[in-house]
């Protein structure tokens, strides 16, 4: 989210665990206010669909998706103009539609809506700090894994939150620490110390059956160690890339990331603690802190008992391709067409973060449009230095060095229109260029860290890089790439007009229609 231009964002990819209706391919998205309390501290939120989390959307691989974003947003004490960026879906060649407010769209204006259609050809997988968040699925009828599990629907999805008692905005102070969580959300409910004892989400599984369980980070902030007592967990997919089988018994989860694992419901019928332990915020399990419930069929209605045992995390550098692929470019550091270093740092002040010495300030016209008005290099685009061109159909390497905790890291980052190849792990010193493990989102590692990733330039128009983290990306850690510029143009044929009349709604709201005042 960024509020200097108040839009909202729902990231979305995986699925929701507890079963709400779902909606899709074809559907109305209503986004509206509302008082909730999933932690039983009540508050006004920003919901789509009347729920926290969202709606599933679904479809399948192939299908064309039209959905109606329907803007109701009154409370003026939180930001009432929209967009969607549908969080890991690549829009080849409908670029216009990927919902990065400033990048590629205006945001919707309060009572307006906006339709946005897309197709889905070749992905299958699985606001936001006010409670704009939801989940996206794409099933795939010729799933290499299907073999594998006998459960995979909408009650084998698990959403891992973060939640605050205010509204987003009045939380960031330029020169302070971003605020710390004050409940994670398993499911959309959670605790919060000194809080009431809250039910918490139950995840039911049958003996014998094998689940795949979609699990997402739709967090604001806090990375989590997922694990759930006495179950291994077989990795099978990353990001909506299918991987090669990896077994293990915890894995880190940074925001913005997913992951699909098969849990065989193997073990004596009980109760079993699902665990979800922040990086930033209360950590811990007393009381039922980061927890929810894997119930097995013909368990009492009771809390757990179980104790946490894990010897066997996840080690990103150990997650392969399915298909064993090579990755594009010479197998060594800087072999690819196009290579980019991106260091993160702080301005002088202390109030901002900065890639390679700039910090992006949204422009007042989205970059998609400057580019169809004409602008032909990055030195022509705004915001100035923020942009980076990328030709067509070239190999591209990006290193992104580590930052310590001092500086907020360590960071994820997220790329839109694009999967990559993670050549080294942000947590890892090994570079490797056979069967590395494709995803869109990448932790950076810490000081002594530095992930790089490799990506072919095949679709064009303007995309973020930014970090995942919401309340880093809205102090400016973000840049943008400017792919094909001159193929960009031939998005004007496809836009709708709707799209058009975007900007002009906007540029003509009140303050009051904007709201944060």
């Amino acid at each position: 989210m960024l509020a200097s231009v108040r839009f909202l964002s729902l990231y979305a990819f995986s699925v929701l665990a507890t079963v709400y209706a779902a909606i899709g391919p074809v559907g109305d998205l209503e986004i509206a206010n509302a008082e909730i309390a999933p932690d039983g501290f009540n508050r006004v939120a920003v919901l789509a669909g009347g729920t926290f989390p969202g709606p599933v959307i679904t479809g399948n691989k192939g299908d064309r998706f039209l959905v109606n974003v329907i803007n109701q947003l009154t409370d003026i004490a939180m930001a009432k103009s929209t967009s969607i960026h549908w969080h890991g879906i690549f829009q080849r060649g409908s670029n216009y539609v990927d919902g990065a407010a400033s990048v590629t769209q205006c945001p919707i204006a309060t009572g307006d809506s906006f339709l946005y259609e897309f197709d889905v050809q070749d992905q299958a997988a699985t606001q936001y700090c006010d409670g704009l968040r939801g989940a996206f699925v794409v099933y795939d009828s010729e799933d290499p894994h299907q073999d594998l599990y006998d459960i995979d629907d909408e009650s084998t999805i698990i959403t891992l939150a973060d939640w605050y008692h205010q509204p987003s905005h009045t939380l960031i102070v330029p020169g302070q620490a971003p605020p710390e969580p004050l409940a994670i959300l398993i499911n959309g409910v959670g605790r919060y110390l000194g809080g009431p004892a809250t039910p918490l989400a139950v995840v039911n599984v049958e003996p014998g059956k094998r689940y795949r369980f979609r699990l997402i980070a739709m967090s604001c902030d806090p990375a989590f160690t997922f694990s759930i007592d006495g179950h291994s967990l077989t990795i099978i997919e990353a990001d909506g890339e299918n991987t090669a089988p990896l077994e293990v018994d915890s894995l880190d989860i940074y925001a913005g990331q997913r992951y699909s694992v098969v849990l065989n419901a193997d073990q004596p019928v009980d109760n079993y603690w699902i665990r979800a332990n922040p990086n930033r915020g209360a950590a811990g399990f007393d009381d039922g802190l980061n927890s929810a419930i894997l119930r097995y069929a013909g368990a009492p209605d009771s809390d757990p008992t179980t104790t946490s045992e894990t010897e066997n995390p996840l080690q990103e550098a150990d997650l392969r391709s399915y298909n064993d692929e090579t990755v594009p470019g010479e197998p060594r550091v800087g072999g690819a067409d196009v290579n980019i270093n991106l260091v993160t740092s702080v301005n002088s002040e202390g109030t901002k973060y900065q890639m390679n010495g700039v910090t992006f300030a949204p422009p007042t016209v989205p970059v998609l449009l400057q580019i169809l008005s004409g602008a032909q290099s990055a030195q022509d685009l705004l915001p100035k230095g923020a942009v980076y061109e990328l030709p067509p159909n070239k190999v591209i390497e990006i290193s992104l060095p580590g930052t310590g905790v001092e500086l907020g890291g360590p960071h994820p980052f997220h790329l839109h229109g694009h999967s990559f190849y993670v050549v080294r792990s942000g947590d890892n010193d090994v570079y490797n260029y056979q069967g590395v493990v494709k995803r869109d989102t990448v932790n950076a590692g810490l000081a002594d860290g530095n992930a790089t990733i490799r990506f072919v330039t095949d679709n064009a128009g303007p995309w973020f890089l930014h970090c995942h983290i919401d309340w880093h990306f809205e102090l400016g850690l973000a840049v943008v790439f400017a792919e094909d510029i001159a193929g960009t143009d031939a998005l004007k044929d496809k836009i709708p007009s709707a799209w058009d009349e975007l900007c002009p709604k906007y540029d003509n709201l009140t303050p009051e229609e904007i709201g944060t005042e």
